[in-house]
């Protein structure tokens, strides 16, 4: 079975909002669990999966069954992976990244799970982020467990491949760099440098679950938090949308930012339609939190 990788609006989804009130009442509350998703980063230069001109609509992540029942698919991932890890690596924390780290630093929040595996909220200073989906910063081998840094791998994966160097024609939010079958070539794959076996992102692919003692410790989040702010994902796969769900359930408000319908915003007390770098940086303004980097939320008011 393949994973589901669209959802369809329905017409008696609530319509959006542009007021963001309501987010700033929430954090003035405090115990704000925050779950962000790939439309945090697009203002870093990383593109989201759905949203206008996401990545779905001219590229199929590669699922887990297809990575390991394939030596081609693993060849053509990790040509990809590869010429994408350079730009991926270089992106930088955008204003809804430093935002949650600022509301983070003043006490508001009870935590940070991400579906997203750029590792920008920890560089924009958050800490005890809870990677739902794994990081690109590390390689996991398959046969012994071993973890190890991407930076390594680029290194042995650049002396097997000395002339690769095609241009891409864009990348997407896993990392993936848009190349066509004759840009990957014979590119040469390297196994675990201990045990020879076969060498995978630490991150969870489509059609793949998300390790269950993980699960659990975000739904001890959830039970933990005053309210659920979503930033950035449409909720697509129950990866994210079973906390909102468990939320909702339990009578606790959520609350999304993201300018897209949502499957979960039948569950939400508000959906805020606007981009989320000026929204946030406009909820800190309100809050009088000052957001590093950022231009002040009051300028020109």
């Amino acid at each position: 079975m393949r994973p589901t990788l669209s959802w369809t609006p329905t017409d008696d989804l609530p319509p959006g909002s542009t007021d963001p009130a309501p987010v700033a009442d929430a954090l003035s509350g405090g115990r704000v669990l925050v779950l962000s998703g790939a439309g945090l980063s697009t203002e870093s230069g990383i593109p989201d999966y759905r949203g206008e001109g996401g990545s779905l609509s001219r590229h199929t992540p590669m699922t887990f069954q297809d990575f390991t029942g394939s030596l081609q698919a693993r060849r053509r991932y990790w040509a990809r992976s590869h010429l994408g890890w350079r730009t991926f690596g270089r992106a930088l924390p955008n204003a809804g990244h430093r935002a949650v780290a600022a509301f983070g630093r003043h006490g508001l929040l009870t935590g940070v799970i991400t579906q997203n595996v750029d590792g920008l909220h920890q560089a924009a200073g958050s800490e005890g982020v809870v990677e739902l989906h794994g990081s690109l910063d590390r390689v996991i081998c398959l046969s012994c467990g071993t973890l190890s840094p991407r930076r390594e791998l680029a290194r042995r994966l650049t002396a097997a491949n000395p002339d690769f160097a095609p241009v891409a024609a864009g990348i997407n939010p896993d990392g993936d760099a848009d190349l066509d079958d004759e840009q990957v070539g014979d590119f040469r794959v390297v196994d675990c440098a201990l045990c020879g076996g076969v060498l995978k992102p630490d991150v969870v692919f489509f059609g793949e679950n998300v390790p269950p003692a993980r699960v659990e410790y975000c739904r001890a989040l959830v039970r933990a938090a005053a309210s659920l702010l979503v930033l950035g994902s449409s909720l697509t796969v129950m990866s994210g949308l079973r906390f909102v769900r468990q939320a909702a359930d339990a009578g606790k408000p959520v609350l999304i930012v993201n300018r897209d319908p949502t499957r979960g915003d039948r569950h939400a007390v508000t959906r805020v339609a606007l981009p989320l770098g000026a929204a946030l940086t406009g909820v800190a303004g309100q809050l009088g939190i000052a957001v590093d980097g950022a231009p002040d939320a009051t300028a020109g008011r």
